[in-house]
């Protein structure tokens, strides 16, 4: 198969690539290269352009028709929470824009199958303590309204002209499946903590007076290699099953507290951390699990790696990487 993957040079991404090449696929990577790097895609063919600039459909039908693409996966977005409740109209412009030239690429392509990056802030501020796919998604912030306007263009593009589409709402990413594949973006909290680190300043922690044991959010923490192969395998129910719309979780369904992934860092690292504690982040809700029940059974996927495995191999990536921190 010839796959195209937006954002493809990214952190998640080229976890994706990687998995890609190895099972054989040929992938063409598009990518603004505003975090990612050609280096972290391999032989892949790399077509570097902003989805939601102006002109990019065009390139896009170009190169769906030139490689003879069977599939497309869209990671490329902006992602930080705090910057869309701040700049809203951006988020939408990028996000929900940028899909829609895929789309109308793909379309006029004749491409019939897309997974969606999609999230877990279109849950919102659920009121259960685990959130399964039939909860109503209410998003509190524009970045994750952006990902539930993705999936409902999905839906209506699967009933207009037959696409097959899976969104992945998947919850906090984290580690690294290759050493030379670590978050290249100080966007997530881990690479948040070790930047401040190396750089002779103290992390932030972002409020203590959640309702939560701790005081601090509690997240689902997944593996970047772990939430990888969810994309395989949503890519392998695209190719199999004749469902043309569907949404799962990407999750392990046990949570752990900011500071708990903190303090598991310091353990990991032997590191001293000791966090700034600032005001709460807008737009962040107090607790995000999600239920892996339905893609568990229906997609055969399972979380493989806990939140020890999760930090290890995100302290080893880092200290591989251009900034090793001394310990």
């Amino acid at each position: 198969m010839t796959i195209l993957v937006t954002g493809g040079a990214g952190y998640i991404g080229a976890h994706v690539v990687r998995l890609l090449q190895e099972r054989g696929d040929a992938v063409v990577v598009v990518d603004d290269l505003s975090t990612g790097a050609r280096s972290r895609v391999g032989d892949a063919t790399v077509i570097e352009l902003d989805v939601a600039s102006a002109g990019a459909q065009e390139v896009l039908v170009a190169a769906l028709r030139e490689h003879q693409v069977d599939a497309v996966i869209h990671f490329a977005a902006r992602k930080q929470v705090g910057e869309s409740v701040a700049r809203p109209t951006y988020y939408y412009q990028q996000n929900v824009g940028g899909l829609t030239n895929v789309l109308a690429a793909m379309e006029e392509a004749g491409v019939h199958k897309l997974v969606f990056s999609s999230s877990a802030a279109t849950y919102g501020m659920p009121s259960v303590s685990v959130v399964e796919e039939k909860l109503h998604a209410e998003p509190i912030n524009p970045y994750g309204e952006t990902k539930l306007v993705g999936e409902w263009m999905g839906r209506a593009a699967s009933r207009a002209w037959g696409l097959k589409f899976v969104a992945l709402r998947y919850f906090n990413v984290a580690g690294s499946g290759w050493d030379d594949l670590g978050d290249p973006a100080v966007l997530n909290l881990v690479p948040m903590v070790l930047d401040r680190i190396e750089r002779g300043e103290q992390p932030r922690l972002f409020g203590d007076d959640y309702p939560t044991p701790d005081g601090t959010c509690i997240r689902d923490y997944i593996h970047v290699l772990d939430l990888a192969k969810a994309h395989i395998a949503a890519l392998q129910y695209l190719t199999h099953d004749s469902q043309p719309f569907d949404v799962f979780n990407v999750g392990t369904g046990t949570g752990a507290s900011v500071r708990e992934v903190i303090d598991g860092l310091a353990a990991v690292s032997g590191l001293t951390i000791d966090p700034i504690v600032e005001a709460r982040r807008a737009g962040d809700p107090p607790q995000l699990v999600g239920s892996p029940e339905r893609i568990n059974e229906i997609l055969g996927w399972h979380a493989e790696a806990g939140l020890e495995e999760i930090l290890s191999s995100a302290w080893k990536a880092w200290q591989a990487g251009p900034r090793p921190i001394d310990v």
